[in-house]
């Protein structure tokens, strides 16, 4: 066996060692011609290559990158300043060169102050500022700053009976007449404004305990309790009568229990012995419910809007000037009465 066969590793080994000598010659000497041919100098390495143009400026770009890159708001006599804008805001209007500070100048529209725009992010520029509706919840700028809620959130608003407004009276006016008496037992009549009537049937009175009128208008409404007669003073003759006068118990879910004293043939006191089934006509001029009317009974429940299912507000009283609304305060949760003029708004106590 030949020495290459046994030693063949040791001779490839020293083969590349000298092709890498070869190659290393060969690099040194094509860098000379790059020198001479571009005219540049290849000496030194890295960042100090004085070949690059500012090559030394690599170094600082990459150890900046790891610098913190976010503005610090600045302060001015303990206020922030905006970074983003270089000029006043607001000017006087019979002064306008002058610049107009809102921290430190008064009130534009008393009683909010400056501060509460600003904060708000609210524009006090205009002259209806303070009546205008940043997040049409229905109430104004104003209203939202007494409240003390949040003017750019239409859920956060005052009470909304502050927005109840009583737009007329849809009362219904009613008689009933009793008739000549079978012992203690009546006929009757019915008649209201609105064209209704009514009448026992013929030959048929009703007994005390029993309901009428058991079909048509204001049917199984009334039960008639019994009879009382009565000593009276006739105004035409001057003298005392005897009156009879039927006692009738009121079956309405509202008016339920309330008993009417209604004399026999009251025909010429028609007026003073009639009653009325008192109905508002409302509308809740808020949160998107504005134009939308709703009828209520007098001394039944009902919920804002309308449409609630919780129903925490009392009807009290409905006259043709006024109604008067019973409802929980939200703050104090203190029952409170809010009294409300035809066509207008409740004037709440703070």
């Amino acid at each position: 066996m030949s020495w290459f066969s046994q030693n063949y590793e040791k001779a490839a080994l020293g083969g590349a060692a000298v092709a890498t000598l070869g190659f290393v010659f060969l690099g040194w000497s094509k860098v000379g011609n790059v020198a001479e041919d571009f005219n540049v100098s290849t000496q030194g390495s890295g960042n100090n290559n004085p070949a690059v143009a500012k090559a030394d400026l690599v170094a600082k770009a990459v150890s900046s990158l790891g610098l913190s890159r976010s503005l610090a708001q600045a302060k001015v006599e303990d206020r922030l300043v905006d970074l983003f804008t270089g000029i006043q805001l607001f000017i006087a209007r019979d002064q306008p060169g002058k610049a107009v500070d809102l921290y430190k100048s008064p009130p534009i529209h008393p009683p909010i102050p400056n501060l509460w725009w600003i904060q708000n992010g609210l524009d006090p520029g205009f002259a209806d500022s303070p009546s205008r509706d940043a997040d049409d919840d229905g109430y104004t700028n104003l209203e939202e700053f007494l409240a003390k809620t949040d003017p750019k959130d239409p859920k956060s608003h005052p009470p909304l009976i502050a927005k109840l407004r009583y737009e007329k009276d849809d009362s219904l006016n009613w008689y009933i007449r009793p008739g000549f008496p079978d012992g203690d037992a009546f006929s009757f009549n019915y008649g209201d404004n609105q064209g209704g009537r009514n009448r026992s049937k013929t030959g048929i009175t009703v007994k005390p305990g029993e309901l009428f009128f058991t079909e048509g208008v204001m049917k199984n409404r009334f039960k008639y309790l019994g009879m009382e007669k009565r000593m009276e003073m006739n105004n035409s003759t001057h003298t005392q009568m005897e009156v009879t006068y039927a006692k009738i118990e009121d079956q309405l879910p509202n008016k339920k229990g309330t008993v009417y004293e209604i004399p026999q043939f009251a025909e010429g006191r028609a007026q003073e012995f009639s009653k009325y089934d008192r109905n508002a006509v409302l509308s809740l001029e808020a949160i998107g419910n504005e134009g939308k009317q709703e009828t209520i009974k007098e001394n039944t429940t009902f919920g804002l809007p309308f449409d609630s299912a919780k129903k925490d507000y009392l009807l009290k009283k409905v006259t043709p000037d006024g109604v008067e609304v019973e409802y929980t305060d939200p703050i104090s949760g203190a029952k409170k009465t809010a009294s409300i003029h035809k066509g207008a708004f409740p004037e709440l106590a703070p």
